[in-house]
């Protein structure tokens, strides 16, 4: 089945006219800044997809950009954004130039992080089929001790959701039957075993830092 398309956004900065033939941005309009132009789309629409429990740490994590290269720096960012957002009712914030969606789960939360001109209900839609698949594979179960007992299924759910910072689905029967079909096929592969034990490593590694 044909996967839809991602939205495709753009990058600030770049002229969309520059991307063709190599020819120059095209003029401001009247009454913009100079150095404002029309912006180049792209399909890269998500930054990060975290999951923290209910103290903030850190259960899963995936960084599609070099925004946060470092371990410190990711972890310094999901800090901001579980102090920002773990006592409000709201399901956006707007934190350091980047749109948030999120969703509480009993004792998790889990974030879409997107660019600051990002469409909100796209990454809306992430964020609802991340939890809907995972609801199906953790058994309705969407909680620290039944994701922790799971982890291996929660990879294969967000590579079929983004995939290098592109949404590849946002239906979650889709999703299931595709983590479904790789299981059944055996391909619980040596990635999704050696993406866990990184996670693993990182916690590890952050615990002896603090």
């Amino acid at each position: 089945m044909q996967r839809p398309e991602a939205w495709p956004r753009p990058h600030p900065g770049e002229g969309a006219a520059a991307a063709q033939a190599g020819g120059p941005a095209p003029p401001a309009r009247a009454g913009e800044p100079a150095g404002l132009r029309l912006q180049e789309p792209s399909l890269y629409t998500i930054k990060a997809v975290f999951i923290l429990d209910n103290d903030g740490h850190r259960l899963l994590a995936k960084y599609y950009d070099d925004t946060f290269p470092s371990l410190k720096e990711q972890m310094a960012f999901e800090k901001n954004v579980f102090n920002k957002t773990s006592r409000t009712d709201s399901e956006i914030a707007f934190f350091g130039g980047m749109t948030i969606v999120y969703k509480n789960s009993i004792d998790l939360f889990l974030y879409v992080v997107g660019s600051s001109h990002e469409n909100e209900l796209m990454l809306m839609s992430v964020l609802t089929c991340l939890f809907e698949s995972l609801s199906h594979v953790l058994r309705k179960n969407v909680e620290k001790r039944w994701l922790l007992e799971n982890m291996d299924g929660a990879f294969l759910v967000l590579d079929e959701i983004v995939d290098g910072g592109v949404i590849l689905e946002s239906d979650p029967q889709q999703v299931i039957q595709k983590v479904n079909f790789r299981a059944d096929d055996g391909s619980l592969s040596e990635q999704s075993v050696a993406q866990v034990l990184q996670s693993a490593k990182e916690q590890i590694k952050w615990s002896l830092l603090k």
